[in-house]
């Protein structure tokens, strides 16, 4: 059993995190600003980790850095950042906090830890993983499988083996995160996801949800917060009010839900609920039309459900902050200023990511200054964000968590942050992987003392199916999933949205074999839901692959990474014999460790070298 360290010297938010009693953050006030200034703190806008406007991975929506610089000594009061390394976001956020000469909002997607976007801290599975350790799937409701499977349920019929706490692992996993933001300079985690992911066909919340019922997900949610909120970060719950049981993705639609009012009540709104009651600093909106509450407008710009439902019913006094404006969604049917001023009159405080931040603050200061919104409407919104900030300030004479820490992650003059990942956060991380993950067949860990059975001798076909393997943060050249069947002899062939078709237009073998080259097949399987994918990967014929492979004798193995309905569909179809593990995580981590199971031990050359 690992420890967690001891909390470093960041302000620890209280449980209710207590805005109202927070001293004013210093260079916060926003009382002697021009009303384009005082408009401008509540926008936050999208900025590349990276230093140089050359190395921006998305640059239809991350600003250059002139006009990153002119937006923030314009008063801009927020930044979202994604990409680069850890080293790369602590230089960053110094940088933007200089040029802009106050206290910001600087936050991150780090719903897996802070490696998922930033390499070289920790990348964690995903939080859904935490949630199915509690609860058996549908597939253990049926009758039992050929061969035993292994991983989270089966442990627990193991008397000898503890059965594990999920909800002491969510605060550990929430600890994690908000430690490490905090230390390389963030002060807002937008986490944790309160979507209860009852829809596995949801093609955008999917395993970022931290359960699929709404019992579980409060208690994980609750429990992240509570952690990560303790090591001195505000955290924000999304995406209120529910879009766990969506079809499409608000990234390219506008989902409509058709769900009762009671059914709401009794699903979607319990973890925000219990995230509310536990103190959650902040309440991100979702980009969906929920007919019972509002049958006009998306839940971002309606004022029934963020002034009525979430500030007067549920009594939320924090900030509320929209999704990001960017998203089709809203772009589809709105400009950028009408977006942003809807946003604020249905009682959002932030804007996030407008797509035009000009054009967002002229739609706003001209509402104000003809008293279509009332100056007090603004300096409401001011004032939450006033004690936010308060409640994450550095204490005095005490400089940025970013500033106290060197290039090697080691502290200056013994300060006590130590390294970036503690080493209770690397076991954390293993142990998290360990946890999750599940075997079929010869595998090791199938039985408690059997070893890994060898997989067959190639040449082989090492085939892979992911998203993008061009923009693939979990499979760099030197991913254990391409180097440890190398070593064995298997050629990797990669499958993507942008290479040759695979498929043979035959629905009952699928797979057009001719095309491939021969010899036993390692099929690795990179699915799950992800923003901007449009689908949850179930309208890929991979069941019909698999008996496919299996009819052929050409499957020697399955790696399933990501979702679980995926290989729980798929695990049905597998004979006693054959090697096949499901890992929840896609992270080089969570490779190294189910390729373990499967017999391909470490190769020489895993984790790359300097050319």
């Amino acid at each position: 059993m690992t420890t967690e360290a001891a909390p470093g010297p960041g302000p620890a938010l209280s449980p209710e995190l207590g805005p109202a009693a927070s001293p004013i953050a210093a260079g916060s006030d926003w009382r002697g600003l021009t009303l384009r200034q005082q408009v401008a703190r509540l926008l936050v806008v999208r900025a590349s980790g990276h230093a140089s406007d050359g190395q921006r991975r998305y640059p239809r929506w991350e600003l250059p850095n002139a006009d990153l610089r002119r937006h923030l000594q314009s008063g801009v009061g927020g930044v979202i950042l994604l990409g680069g390394s850890a080293q790369e976001l602590a230089l960053r956020c110094r940088q933007l906090r200089a040029w802009a000469g106050q206290p910001l909002l600087l936050c991150a997607d780090v719903e897996e830890g802070v490696g998922q976007r930033f390499e070289g801290a920790s990348w964690l599975v995903p939080p859904l993983a935490i949630g199915r350790l509690q609860a058996p799937g549908p597939a253990e409701r049926e009758a039992a499988p050929a061969a035993p499977p292994t991983g989270p349920r089966a442990a627990a019929e193991a008397p000898a083996a503890p059965s594990p706490n999920p909800e002491a692992l969510a605060e550990r996993y929430g600890r994690c995160t908000g430690r490490q933001a905090r230390l390389l300079g963030l002060n807002w985690v937008l986490g944790p996801v309160c979507d209860v992911n009852n829809n596995p066909a949801n093609p955008v919340i999917n395993v970022r949800a931290w359960g699929e019922d709404p019992a579980t997900a409060s208690r994980l949610a609750t429990a992240f917060l509570r952690g990560a909120q303790a090591e001195g970060v505000l955290c924000c719950t999304k995406h209120f009010p529910g879009h766990g049981d969506t079809s499409s993705d608000s990234h390219l639609e506008l989902p409509l839900l058709r769900h009762s009012r009671e059914r709401l009540e009794a699903v979607e709104l319990p973890p925000f609920r219990a995230a509310i009651a536990a103190g959650v600093a902040s309440v991100m909106t979702a980009h969906l039309l929920m007919e019972a509450l509002d049958g006009a407008r998306p839940a971002t710009l309606s004022p029934a459900v963020l002034d009525g439902l979430l500030r007067r019913d549920l009594g939320f006094e924090g900030l509320i902050v929209t999704d990001a404006l960017v998203m089709e969604a809203i772009t589809a049917h709105h400009g950028p200023g009408e977006a942003a001023l809807l946003a604020f009159t249905a009682g959002a405080d932030l804007i996030l990511m407008p797509a035009d931040a000009d054009a967002a603050i002229d739609a706003l200061v001209a509402a104000i200054d003809s008293g279509a919104i009332p100056r007090q409407r603004l300096e409401a919104s001011l004032l939450r964000r006033e004690r936010a900030l308060a409640a994450v300030a550095p204490a005095a004479g005490q400089p940025a968590a970013s500033a106290a820490i060197d290039p090697a992650w080691g502290g200056r003059n013994g300060d006590p942050n130590g390294p970036l990942v503690s080493p209770a956060e690397a076991s954390l991380a293993r142990e998290l992987v360990a946890l999750s993950l599940e075997t079929r067949g010869p595998a090791m860990g199938s039985t408690p003392s059997s070893p890994p059975a060898p997989l067959a001798a190639g040449p082989g076909l090492n085939l892979i199916r992911l998203d993008n393997s061009l923009a693939c943060a979990f499979l760099p050249a030197m991913a254990p999933a391409l180097v440890r069947p190398a070593g064995a002899g298997y050629q990797s062939c990669l499958i993507d949205s942008r290479s040759p078709s695979p498929w043979s237009g035959d629905p009952q073998a699928p797979l057009a074999l001719e095309r491939l080259p021969g010899g036993p097949v390692l099929l690795q399987l990179f699915v799950r839901g992800n923003p901007f994918r449009g689908s949850a990967g179930g309208e890929e014929p991979w069941p019909a692959v698999v008996s496919q492979l299996l009819a052929t004798g050409r499957l020697a193995a399955l790696a399933v990474y990501g979702s679980p309905y995926l290989w729980e569909s798929l695990r049905p179809l597998l004979p006693a014999a054959l090697p096949a593990a499901y890992s929840p995580g896609q992270m080089p981590l969570a490779q190294a460790l189910l390729l373990d199971r499967l017999g391909l031990a470490a190769a020489a050359l895993e984790g790359g070298f300097t050319d």
